[in-house]
């Protein structure tokens, strides 16, 4: 009986062992893959099993999983205070943001932290930034440049920033989005102007470094960390250039100049091949470069115009991503472009293998949307519609095995079509994702 029990404790830990947080911006690694085991191959015919709802307010930031919690921020307007019709109009708008922090098995409210947040941005549908959980702490970033340090325990702060009054910062024209990226005992933000780069104590707030002055609109990119050449290098790319640093001094290794137009800097970097760096942006296309000296190198680079004219379908001959981080498997990019085609690239060429626009919206549609996360031999795709789909790629085809509806499109500011717009989580053999109205917890365990 004695042994029976142990096996059972051991069995019970080593199940509990196989579950993985989410807890920040692209999963535990930063690079948006999902490595749990026990997951589903294909979605039931009548919909994945809901674990919970939760009623949340309007936000594109995806939900932070980590540590039984989940973390999900939002925005609800004062009384009287609307939203404009017109997306791109920078009226002055009246709210609070909110972080909710739920209970990841039952979706029941733990505790909530808000403030006052007046927008004066295009697209003010609520915070962009999926929180980052590090130990007893999670950090906040709001659409107007609010940065708090949150206690994990009670939602009580920290400490705080904000980047327009402490940094002197423009305003970007969506709104700071730059997730940041906490490293060591340090949390590393794109914040623009003088201080472009600043690098504070994760515990204190207080200022250990700062790098680059970035004039103007500084761009929407994250920070990431990539081990290159056995050498640790932070990859900072802001609207004028991909500059590399030094992640515990700020001190810049090398620079490669690259104007992108209206700062659409939003999809991550990608390293491959231990020593190449693939970047694409909406207007400018895509870029390879060959960091493995001192100086990066190009390896190819669009051969789309920038422009307006560059980024219809008909123009552009690579990838013209605008949100989603595309995926680098084998020699072949997977990623979505300008009007919702999921295309696949050659890496080291750039030639356009073949696409299709059957995941996202089945036909051409502006700044059509698909987040794709690699498991295993599959990908899970989550669109603009609120389907969620398992699929597989290869260098001949797209294959899909199966797809479900998980959530109403709620977001009407992609030129009147609804849509969602929310990078999920993917933890404890679970999706949660949100839209405008709920936040969900949705089962792919197998």
């Amino acid at each position: 009986m004695k042994r029976l029990l142990i096996l059972s404790l051991w069995f019970g830990l080593a199940a509990q062992g196989m579950a993985d947080d989410w807890p920040q911006w692209l999963g535990p690694k930063r690079d948006g893959y999902w490595r749990e085991k026990g997951i589903v191959d294909e979605l039931p015919k009548d919909g994945p099993k809901i674990l919970w709802r939760q009623p949340v307010g309007m936000g594109y930031a995806g939900p932070a999983v980590a540590g039984g919690k989940v973390y999900v921020p939002d925005r609800y307007l004062a009384e009287g205070s609307e939203n404009p019709n017109n997306p791109f109009a920078k009226t002055a708008v009246k709210g609070k943001e909110r972080v909710l922090c739920l209970d990841e098995k039952t979706g029941k409210q733990l505790w909530k932290f808000e403030y006052d947040s007046e927008y004066r941005i295009s697209y003010a549908a609520g915070p962009r930034c999926t929180p980052s959980v590090d130990g007893d702490l999670v950090y906040h970033l709001g659409a107007m440049g609010d940065l708090y340090c949150l206690k994990v325990a009670d939602g009580s702060v920290a400490w705080k920033k904000n980047y327009l009054k402490d940094y002197d910062a423009e305003l970007p024209v969506w709104g700071f989005s730059s997730h940041p990226l906490v490293d060591g005992d340090q949390i590393i933000c794109l914040i623009g102007g003088s201080k472009g780069v600043v690098s504070f104590d994760k515990k204190t707030g207080a200022e250990k470094w700062a790098s680059l002055s970035i004039p103007g609109d500084a761009g929407y990119c994250p920070p990431v960390i990539f081990d290159i050449n056995g050498k640790r290098e932070l990859i900072i790319w802001h609207s004028h250039a991909v500059v590399s640093l030094n992640p515990e001094t700020g001190k810049k290794n090398w620079q490669y100049t690259w104007e992108i137009q209206n700062a659409l800097t939003a999809p991550m970097p990608r390293l491959v091949n231990k020593t190449e760096v693939f970047l694409t942006s909406f207007y400018n296309g895509s870029l390879l470069l060959d960091v493995s000296g001192d100086s990066p190198k190009v390896i190819w680079k669009s051969k789309s115009k920038a422009g307006q004219a560059a980024v219809m379908p008909e123009n552009t001959v690579d990838l013209h991503s605008i949100m989603p981080t595309p995926v680098i498997t084998g020699d072949h990019i997977y990623g979505v472009c300008s009007y919702g085609e999921l295309r696949c690239l050659e890496l080291m060429t750039g030639k356009r293998v073949w696409m299709t626009h059957e995941p996202i919206a089945g036909k051409s549609v502006r700044w059509g949307n698909a987040f794709i996360t690699p498991h295993e031999d599959k990908y899970f795709l989550f669109n603009e519609l609120g389907e969620l789909i398992i699929a597989k790629f290869s260098p001949e085809k797209y294959t899909e095995i199966s797809r479900a509806k998980i959530l109403e499109p709620t977001n009407k500011m992609a030129l009147g079509r609804p849509v969602v717009w929310s990078h999920p989580a993917y933890a404890n053999q679970t999706m949660y994702v949100r839209n405008d109205k709920e936040i969900v917890a949705v089962s792919l365990k197998k």
